[in-house]
């Protein structure tokens, strides 16, 4: 069972995302929050897997809310994911960087909106893939901290050529066509890049993908 923490100001938004996720077999709502101090106090409380958190919500909002979960080590397992209004939001690429591990635009459709948040329990597919990519791709072109290129020395050449793949947006799947290898070797590789790079998740390594020049923006085309 997947368990699910609602953080929004709104109440009639979290009571729609309860609806459409409590009618699920496998997905349950844990909880829900109305400001990022108590998104935070609940995630201790109740553990979720999956946050989906606002980013405009008042005493603590959802960015600073995201940064303190993140950090916590106590909270390694559980997935943030940000919901905004707009597709072009930099807080939300600013809460990827602090470790959130996607988002989806608040009028998405729920088919969507439930694949993602199976998708990123099991760490795969970067949510709203369109639309993340173009965000990423600008906010990383001018981030104010750039990553070190020199990080990536430590990976093998097949890493760096996963790692680019990955910036670019394909699934493990895409990647294993891409390369002429199985979903699981595709898997296996991303997996390893991220350790060998301590990226929380699939989104933090589109970033240093991106950060470091591996990846362009140019080249989403």
């Amino acid at each position: 069972m997947i368990r699910v923490l609602l953080a929004d100001d709104q109440l009639l938004v979290r009571a729609g995302f309860r609806a459409l996720l409590d009618a699920q077999q496998d997905i349950e709502v844990a909880g829900e929050a109305s400001d990022g101090q108590e998104a935070v106090r609940l995630v201790g409380e109740v553990r979720p897997d999956v946050v989906l958190m606002d980013v405009r919500m008042p005493v603590l909002d959802g960015l600073a809310a995201t940064r303190r979960i993140t950090e916590d080590g106590r909270f390694e397992e559980v997935k943030v994911v940000i919901l905004t209004t707009f597709e072009l939001d930099e807080y939300v690429f600013e809460a990827i960087r602090a470790g959130a591990s996607g988002f989806l635009v608040k009028d998405t459709e729920p088919d969507e909106l439930l694949r993602a948040v199976r998708a990123v329990v099991d760490g795969d597919a970067l949510l709203s893939p369109g639309v993340t990519r173009r965000l990423i791709a600008e906010f990383a072109a001018r981030s104010r901290t750039p990553a070190d290129a020199g990080r990536l020395a430590e990976l093998t050449d097949r890493e760096r050529e996963v790692m680019a793949l990955v910036g670019m947006g394909l699934s493990n799947e895409e990647i294993a066509r891409r390369l002429v290898v199985s979903p699981l070797t595709a898997k296996t590789h991303v997996s390893r890049t991220m350790v060998k790079l301590a990226a929380r998740d699939r989104a933090q390594l589109v970033v240093l993908a991106y950060e470091s020049g591996l990846v362009r923006p140019g080249w989403l085309g």
